[in-house]
């Protein structure tokens, strides 16, 4: 079994804080095996981290966090970037045109652009897996209702920590009974449902600052954007 994280912000993520480097020295020291940098619709610093990986003994999975008209889908496996704003059957469709894994991360929380907000059950059901535990939860409900769904329908289970810094990377893991030690196998283990979930809760001092900071980013960058025109 490899323990791995799906769900992690870099500083290229506007509401996210840290570089690639310290994101994976901090992977390694919690004894990960894999990760995956899924940013806000950029893609560099999960490539970035893909190729320095083995450096720190770690498997690197090349993933993206999607905007699409729906709500928020992670693109796994993908090596290039997927527009924002299509439609939720044509964000699927482009991550697997790329070979990837379409995982639907906190379906159920609407006020963090979960997808339930514009689409049916049954639209929700073709994604190829659900994340069930995300660590950034408010009071627990948004996640037993995502697992309650993810097991009526025998769809595959992930966990994350969407973390927005790095200390917060492994608060969530996904356990991957993957046949080799590949980014492909992971990717098909997590297909055919072979996953354990395992997380706990954000501390909400860390939330709050998360959240924090994204806004004091994005105030920033709109600033810039502003004065140079």
């Amino acid at each position: 079994m490899l323990t791995v994280e799906l769900h992690t912000h870099s500083s290229l993520s506007h509401d996210g804080r840290d570089p690639v480097d310290l994101i994976l020295e901090q992977a390694a020291a919690v004894g990960l095996d894999a990760i995956a940098i899924t940013d806000h619709d950029e893609i560099d610093a999960s490539l970035e981290a893909v190729e320095r990986a083995p450096e720190y003994g770690l498997i690197g999975i090349p993933g993206v966090e999607i905007s699409s008209k729906a709500g928020h889908i992670l693109g796994l496996g993908v090596t290039e970037a997927i527009p924002p704003g299509l439609s939720y059957e044509a964000t699927l469709e482009a991550i697997r045109e790329q070979g990837g894994v379409a995982v639907i991360p906190h379906p159920f929380q609407e006020s963090r652009h979960g997808v339930m907000a514009r689409i049916t059950r049954e639209q929700l059901a073709q994604a190829d897996a659900i994340e069930v535990y995300n660590s950034r939860l408010i009071t627990g409900r948004a996640n037993r209702q995502a697992e309650r769904f993810a097991r009526s329908r025998g769809l595959p289970m992930t966990a994350g920590s969407d973390a927005h810094i790095s200390e917060m990377v492994g608060q969530a893991v996904t356990r991957v009974d993957a046949e080799r030690n590949t980014v492909d196998a992971i990717l098909e283990a997590i297909e055919r449902g072979g996953t354990t979930i395992e997380g706990k809760r954000t501390p909400w001092h860390i939330s709050f600052r998360q959240a924090a900071g994204g806004v004091k980013r994005r105030a920033i960058s709109g600033l810039g954007a502003l004065f140079s025109r």
